[in-house]
């Protein structure tokens, strides 16, 4: 268990001695949840059970009046207080008291994310700049406004609303309950209102025509109407209506595009005059270079202390004297240059760069080997140790060796053994590292140099020194070399503003490998003989208060330390009463820039003052790794008043603007001065972007110095370099202010009275949202004060932005404790966005919660901010929480648009798209032509050929043609026209035998896909009867399958049921009786055992327009219909296929379809038997147990024509793709197949018939063999791909317009391009034309309009319940208002446009090419524009590789996407992001709702198209079991 100090001390888990008091009030703290908070009780777990004056002293939690009795300054006004930025939070959440909605709560499933407890136990804070000021005194009032706004009984919403649901994750998302005070509200306003919506918006689905079927709910239809079944008051719905009622809230004023905002405050003030810092003072002694410092040392003061390093428990380990620190440097640059490689060859030369890799707890042997470094005149790169290959960031370090040319890395004996190594022992090749070679420099290892060696120490001069890392806000790693001037001078200035002495003790608690430390405590220490205490940054996490113990044993004069280091001490203070720190004159604080700082140091002072530490020895500072140091406070003088501070309204600030902030203390940021720029610099400030102009005296701008002792450059990186380190300011009229080139800092600031230089942010932490800036630390900070020591740690808050939709978008992320729950870490999530959306007026958009020790850190514990960005944006993060507010911070999305009042007529835009050069959108089939069998119509005397007619004919004229092989698993099954006639007279001799059923009744065959199905279907005919194609129920999956097949015999009158005898004893077994009622059943009939009688007559419809069988389908939209076929429109369709595909007698083809609906059941049962040729047969289920069964028999059989379904081509696309070689070497060869045509009713999916084209090229098949064809409810077969008719054409439309119901194409890879494939050649005697669904007027080839069909195969009508067809006539005979009033077409519900392409057909005319879009039905109608499902999905499924399927459906314009996970569980709230972000930035929709759920979950029908309606009723019945619903604010 790591993480806990070895000594007790309070923290923030808890902890400490238990008294009675804290008995009490650590029994408070646990029961606060279980008590129900009275309106005048509070029970907060910061205060003490015993609210006396006595309570313990000072925490971190609430500061007692004592310890604010001692805060120097106490007569300033009181927004200079440090904790003013607390109350600013509570006021900002006391503002929201009042509102009586709150956002939904996510569904999680409780399975998924159970925190493991082995991460419980965590270290102290990591922060490592600014993760844990801001909040030090935070909790006692914060805690009485949240339980107030909180626990209020409008704000959440209601529990007994919320706990009605029985669903499994109920227990999961229940808010905290009403004061007991409260009456119980009755649950009418949410749930019943939405029950009345839902069961009205029902009841108009439920037309005479269409039966919506759900697999999930059974609704009866009764001559009423509908029996209630569904629960509408379900948990989801109240969920939405909640989010609904939480949108309505007035959003943030969206972006003035076009015009500046005049209330946007401009800079006012006049230029600023570069400042000067005071002149580097002139000293006798001092050294020429740093390394003649040493040796001066090493020889005339060898027994003094030059570092003292301390073991992981905090005692000194050992002390290393100047003596030795000389003689080893010394040692180890005659290694490096007389022992590595040979004397002809030597592995190092003089300017070399070579990489230190050094642990921060071993500094001894780094400073021997970075002086050893500059003694041998090589280069320096210190690095931190890679702990394994990936680890965060070092690849970026790969880039740093790469581009300083780093090929040789010292080392320490330990350090190496711990490396990360191969099998063989060898060091590991780091991800990004060049190949490089390991020195380890034990002094066991170093060679004393000879007598006569010695060092070359030249006077220091522009050669580079060291370099030293650093990286930028995009995780880029450069090198900033140092030279040898600006080292030493560096040292000088340091030491003439620190006042630093000869001999005096300093504690460095910093990474001395960079930064501050490296420069006070590695350098300026040996140029002034500094005795420096090294508290590695292991041992602060061991024990937090051992730099103030140095302090105080040493009596160290100065201390060199960060925010954190502060916090931690006075986390553990009270173990250290007689702590003395009077010795200190100098407390350096590294990131006293951060504006958040000024609360650390007065919360510090507050508790230490007493230990007598003085007020004016707190000197922040102002660092960059560019400039080295900018600025520092020097220390004041005893009793001297201390600096004032700055009181910034942060609206200015955001537009770069100072501005004391006089009206809303709540929106103030205070921030203290850095004190003065360094001897010898000049200072100017410049403007962040563009050009670097000098910024006016009340502007924000970036600090830039010019001085001797800066970085120079970027090691191997001259670009950026120049733009940097060679920066000449510019006035206001772009003229330069002189030829003096400045360094660019980073550092965003300003200049305040008597040349303070005060800092607001960095440019690596600014956020610029919506053209204003927002700094990351202020973001951190007021995440902070929001209580967060029950839900996320302190010090692990990431705070980045994404570009999504044109803007920045501010991202948090925070590591989750493992003991909070569910509903403490979204309620902090909602405070939080509460708080920064008051005090900083700006929305975030993505906050997350991660278990604890998950985010990447850097090697001194900090959160590594690049690569959590990186983790977010691929998906690799693993939130355990999420909350998305895009609708609260997206402002700049375009208004919908508004349709436009249809004052033109039809007939108007027909002229106007003439003149404009358009022709009217319409394409024709060829000519139907003569029925060529004459002999056959000699025979049957009749205008049509019945297909019952057919079969007897083929019966005795060719009576031994197969015309079906039925291919079921091993067995394979025939039928010839002989034996096919026989079978289906002794089925109607079957139904003469019952007498059951009469001429002209329904009846129902319900037979598993084969021959039996067939021979049922013309035993109907001949028996005079209408049949009906049913799908059997599925054994495995009763309770979802069978109340389908119950609606459509309720819905189509049967008299009777054919049936096998299992399907029989399923259809009547207790099984099935669970989910509908068995009693109630028509006759079920048996064929399996048939009379061998003929019947006496065969039955001859009087007129081919008579009814031959209803076609059942169920619709992608959830709609069950069914459709009338006559006698004449499938004989017509049958003679359509016949000439389209060239079918004969002599003729083999293969499909593998379902035969129960559609185009489907054409070919398997009725094509055959009009066109003669043999069809063999496979039913899709077979290949789930035999998957190359399709291909094998295209093989085999050398098939050249096949059908098939997307569901096949998906299933040997996934399952055979991987296996073509194995395919291969059994002698599968597909160059045999001619054409290969998907029968659909819908798009055609591009991807997948390009994706099996390609994965089965190499076993032969063609790549134009792959076509589609196109089928709706009112015509089965509208266009299919024949074989003498040119190749299917592809075009790029362009999606925008699209939305606006216009075609216009745009060349392959632009962007917003959508590729679509024509959906087969237009049928033999088919005309199509393209409408306007409103106006019904005819459109131009420029539109996308509703596919409107004219043909002889068309269907009659719907088959309804009460027999009105007049109620939905138009869908089959309607008109165009304008151009053919005479014609009648049939509406396919389907929108598409029509183009003529450079291709010729069959008459040598240029060919149209039918491009169907998509299902007018579901389109979705969001901000004025229309949007089909399938663009988004396609969206969505790219987001990520776990989504395996996606489903898009709205409700109440909120747009709801279901994704199902393919990978782990853990991966699922990383969806949510993505899935938000692609469809924002692909189709400018904001998602409402992210339904995470388990594959398999989206409902697909038997053609492989998706159940969207299904889904949603699913969806809102709360019967999903999702893993993870999110509801995006």
């Amino acid at each position: 268990m790591r993480g806990r100090p070895a000594s007790p001390r309070p923290s923030e888990e808890g902890g400490g001695d238990i008294t009675q008091k804290g008995f009490e009030k650590k029994k408070a703290k646990l029961l606060a949840s279980y008590i129900p908070h009275l309106p005048n009780v509070q029970l907060s777990p910061s205060h003490s059970a015993d609210p006396s004056p006595e309570a313990p002293g000072p925490s971190t939690s609430s500061p007692s009046k004592h310890h604010r009795a001692h805060r120097s300054g106490g007569a300033r006004d009181e927004r200079y207080r440090s904790d003013i930025h607390t109350e600013a939070v509570q006021a900002a959440l006391a503002k929201h008291k009042e509102e009586k909605m709150a956002p939904p709560m996510p569904t999680k499933r409780r399975s998924a994310f159970v925190q493991s407890p082995m991460d419980a136990c965590t270290p102290p804070d990591t922060s490592s700049a600014s993760e844990d000021e801001g909040s030090l005194r935070r909790k006692a009032a914060l805690s009485a406004v949240l339980a107030q706004s909180l626990q209020s009984p409008d704000y959440w919403i209601n529990r007994s609303v919320q706990s009605s649901s029985t669903s499994s994750s109920a227990s999961s998302t229940l808010s905290h309950g009403e004061p007991k005070s409260q009456p119980q509200p009755q649950p009418q306003p949410a749930a019943s209102l939405l029950a009345d919506v839902l069961a009205h918006t029902r009841i108009e689905w439920f037309s005479p025509t269409c039966v919506r079927v759900c697999w999930f709910i059974v609704l009866t239809v009764t001559a009423r109407g509908i029996c209630p079944g569904v629960p509408v008051s379900s948990r989801v719905s109240t969920k939405i209506q909640q989010l609904l009622n939480t949108l309505k809230r007035p959003k943030r004023p969206p972006l003035i595009l076009w015009f500046p905002d005049p209330n946007t405050p401009k800079p006012e003030g006049r230029q600023i005059i570069p400042v000067k810092g005071e002149p580097l003072g002139v000293v006798s002694n001092w050294p020429p270079a740093l390394q003649a410092a040493l040796a001066r040392w090493g020889a005339t003061q060898a027994k003094s202390p030059a570092l003292t390093a301390l073991d992981i428990t905090g005692k000194p380990l050992y002390t290393l004297t100047y003596g030795k620190l000389w003689s080893r440097s010394l040692k180890l640059a005659y290694t490096l240059l007389n022992k590595l490689g040979t004397k002809s060859e030597p592995v190092l030369q003089t300017g070399d760069r070579v990489a230190l890799v050094y642990p921060n707890s071993d500094p001894g042997m780094f400073w021997v080997a970075f002086y050893g470094c500059l003694l041998a005149e090589v280069i320096p790169v210190p690095i931190e140790v890679p702990l394994s290959r990936q680890d965060a960031g070092s690849q970026q370090i790969g880039f740093l060796l790469g581009s300083c040319g780093v090929s040789l890395a010292l080392t320490s004996e330990v350090c190496l053994k711990g490396l990360p190594k191969t099998p063989n022992g060898e060091i590991i090749q780091f991800k990004g590292w060049p190949r490089m070679k390991w020195v380890v420099t034990d002094t066991k290892y170093l060679t004393k140099p000879s007598k006569d060696w010695q060092p070359h120490i030249p006077t220091a001069n522009t050669d580079t020194a060291y370099i030293e890392y650093k990286a930028t806000k995009e995780g880029t790693v450069m090198g900033v070399a140092v030279s040898k001037i600006s080292m030493l001078t560096h040292c000088q200035a340091l030491t003439q503003a620190c006042n630093y002495c000869e001999g005096e003790t300093l504690v460095n608690v910093l990474d001395c490998k960079k930064d501050m430390g490296l420069w006070h405590g590695v350098l300026t220490s040996v140029m002034n003989r500094i005795h420096t205490i090294t508290v590695p940054y292991a041992v602060m996490k061991a024990c937090p208060i051992s730099w103030v113990q140095r302090v105080h044993i040493h009596k160290a004069r100065v201390a060199l330390v960060k925010c954190r280091d502060l916090h931690w001490a006075m986390m553990a203070h009270k173990e250290q009463k007689d702590t003395n720190l009077s010795s200190i004159r100098m407390l350096i604080v590294a990131d006293g820039a951060n504006p958040w700082s000024v609360s650390s140091c007065d919360a510090f002072l507050n508790v230490f003052q007493s230990n007598g530490l003085k007020p004016e020895v707190i000197c922040p500072c102002a660092t960059s790794a560019e400039a080295l140091t900018v600025a520092i406070r020097r220390p004041g003088a005893r009793g001297a008043p201390l600096p004032a501070r700055a009181i910034l309204s942060m609206g200015g600030l955001s537009h770069g603007v100072i501005r004391v902030n006089t009206e809303d203390k709540n929106s103030a940021l205070t921030v203290q001065d850095v004190g003065h720029i360094m001897p010898g610099a000049l200072m100017c400030i410049v403007k962040p972007d563009g050009p670097p102009q000098l910024c006016k005296t009340d502007e924000i701008g970036e600090i830039v110095i010019n001085s001797r002792a800066g970085g120079t450059m970027y090691y191997g990186l001259p670009g950026l370099t120049k733009n940097t380190f060679e920066v000449i300011p510019v006035n206001q009229a772009g003229a330069p202010i002189g030829e003096i080139p400045f360094s660019r800092t980073g550092l965003l600031g300003f200049v305040g009275p008597g040349s303070l230089v005060f800092v607001v942010g960095k440019n690596e932490g600014l956020l610029i949202v919506s053209g204003r800036r927002h700094n990351a630390d202020d973001l951190v900070a007021t995440a902070l004060a929001v209580e967060p020591v029950k839900t996320v740690y302190r010090g692990r808050i990431a705070v980045f932005s994404v570009t999504v939709f044109y803007d920045e978008r501010i991202v948090i992320v925070a590591e989750q404790r493992p003991d909070a729950s569910e509903e403490d870490s979204f309620q902090w999530m909602s405070r939080v966005l509460q708080a920064i959306d008051s005090i900083h007026q700006v929305g975030l958009y993505c906050l997350a919660l991660v278990p604890a020790n998950t985010l990447p850190k850097t090697p001194l514990g900090g959160i590594h901010i690049c690569e959590t960005k990186q983790n977010f944006l691929e998906g690799n993060l693993h939130p355990c929480n999420i909350l998305l507010c895009p609708h609260t911070c997206v402002t700049n999305l375009p208004k919908p648009r508004q349709k436009q009042p249809v004052d033109v007529g039809p007939a108007s835009m027909l002229v106007g798209n003439l003149v404009a050069g358009k022709r009217i959108a319409q394409a024709t089939g060829r000519e139907l032509g003569m029925v060529e069998d004459q002999d056959l119509i000699r025979k049957t005397d009749m205008l049509y050929l019945f297909l019952s007619d057919a079969l007897q004919w083929r019966a005795q004229s060719d009576p031994d043609h197969v015309l079906y092989v039925l291919l079921n698993g091993v067995a394979v099954c025939t039928a010839t026209c002989a034996q096919l006639h026989k079978r289906a007279e002794k089925i109607t001799a079957t139904f003469i035998r019952e007498r059951r059923s009469y001429t002209g009744d329904n009846v129902v065959l319900l037979y598993p896909p084969g021959i039996d199905l067939i021979a049922a279907f013309y035993g109907c005919l001949y028996a005079g009867v209408v049949p009906v194609t049913v799908r059997p129920p599925h054994p495995q999956n009763l309770a979802a399958t069978l109340p389908t097949v119950r609606m459509i015999i309720d819905v189509s009158k049967a008299s009777c049921i054919l049936t096998t005898q299992p399907l029989m004893r399923i259809l009547r077994s207790r099984e099935a009786a669970a989910s509908v009622n068995v009693k109630t059943w028509p006759t079920i009939i048996d064929t399996d055992d048939l009379p061998r009688k003929r019947p006496p007559n065969i039955y001859k419809p009087p007129t081919a327009e008579m009814l031959a069988y209803l076609d059942f389908s169920v619709s992608t939209t959830g709609m069950l219909t069914g459709v009338k076929m006559s006698h004449a429109a499938i004989s017509t369709l049958c003679r359509s296929i016949k000439l389209q595909c060239e079918l004969y007698s002599s003729r083999q083809v293969a499909i593998c379809l379902d035969p129960y609906c559609g185009l489907g059941f054409v070919l398997w049962c009725l094509s055959s038997v009009y066109s003669g040729h043999q069809s063999i047969l496979i039913p899709p289920l077979e290949l789930e147990s035999s998957l190359p069964l399709w291909l094998s028999t295209l093989s085999q059989y050398k098939i050249r024509d096949t059908f098939c379904s997307y569901s096949v081509m998906e299933l040997c696309t996934k399952g055979l793709g991987t296996q073509t070689e194995i395919l291969k070497a059994r002698g599968l060869n597909l160059s045999c197949v001619r054409s290969c045509v998907v029968i659909a009713e819908e798009r055609p999916r591009l991807a997948l018939t390009q994706s099996f084209s390609k994965l089965f090229k190499d076993i032969g098949l063609s790549s134009r063999a792959v076509s589609t064809a196109f089928g709706s409810r009112v015509n089965l077969a509208i266009g299919m791909q024949g074989t003498a008719g040119p190749d299917p054409s592809t075009v790029y439309v362009d999606m925008k317009s699209l939305r606006h119901d216009r075609v216009r194409l745009v060349e392959r890879g632009a962007p917003q391009s959508l590729p679509l494939m024509e959906s087969g050649t237009i049928l033999p005697g088919v005309r199509v034309i393209i409408v306007n669904p409103e106006t019904r007027g005819p459109l131009g080839d420029s539109h996308l309009g509703e596919i409107w069909v004219h043909s002889p195969h068309s269907a009659s009508g719907y088959y309804t319940i009460y027999g009105e067809e007049s109620l939905q006539a138009d869908h089959f005979n309607t008109r165009l208002s304008f151009g053919e009033p005479q014609t009648l077409w049939a509406r396919t519900g389907y929108l598409g446009f029509i183009k003529r392409t450079e291709l010729l057909d069959a008459s040598g005319d240029r060919h149209d090419a039918l491009f169907v879009v998509g299902s007018l039905d579901e389109t979705l109608e969001l901000r004025g524009l229309r949007y089909h499902p399938i663009d988004i999905e396609t969206s969505v499924s790219r987001a990520h590789r776990s989504i395996a399927e996606s489903a898009v459906f709205t409700w109440t314009n909120l747009l709801v996407v279901v994704a199902e996970l393919g990978g782990s569980e853990q991966e699922a709230l990383d969806l949510v992001p993505l899935v938000t972000n692609v469809v924002l930035e692909e189709h400018h929709l904001i998602v409402g709702v992210v339904v995470i759920v388990d594959p398999g979950v989206i409902p697909i029908n038997s053609r492989g198209e998706k159940q969207r309606m299904h889904l949603r009723d699913s969806f809102l019945a709360d019967q999903l079991d999702p893993i993870y619903v999110a509801y995006n604010m």
